[in-house]
């Protein structure tokens, strides 16, 4: 996929959906090169096709390794609150041709993959502030 036609997916789909910053889409795309890496690494070298449930992960694991304690934030800056929101922004890019789909693929599977608080804000939360919200 070429980066020109894809920063032009995005700015047709900003014109129509102002929700998410254009940075979450190039960020997604990221996050998908990173899982499809990942499957292929965990399937002897074949490429194949990833689930919503595993785009959402890879997409929370790279965002820790490359923000850290700034992913929290960033996912707000984008407009991202929960891991619907990542469906969201795949089908946008589906509906502009620059991600594929199986028939099997819904929304659904994006839905309540992980907290968004869990994932991105908890792991840098000092250990006794952790253990205190642990206790209610």
């Amino acid at each position: 996929m070429k980066a020109l036609q894809f920063e032009q997916a995005v700015e047709s789909i900003i014109k129509r959906d102002k929700r998410f910053d254009p940075l979450a889409y190039l960020f997604l795309k990221e996050a998908l090169d990173f899982t499809l890496k990942r499957a292929a690494d965990g399937n002897d070298g074949e490429s194949r096709h990833v689930t919503g449930t595993e785009l959402c992960l890879g997409f929370r694991d790279l965002a820790v390794q490359q923000f850290g304690p700034m992913a929290g934030t960033l996912m707000t800056e984008w407009g991202l609150r929960e891991t619907s929101n990542i469906g969201e922004i795949v089908f946008h890019l589906i509906e502009e041709q620059m991600f594929g789909k199986q028939d099997s693929d819904t929304m659904d599977d994006f839905e309540a993959v992980y907290d968004f608080e869990d994932a991105f804000v908890v792991p840098f939360q000092p250990k006794r502030k952790r253990e205190r919200e642990l206790v209610r």
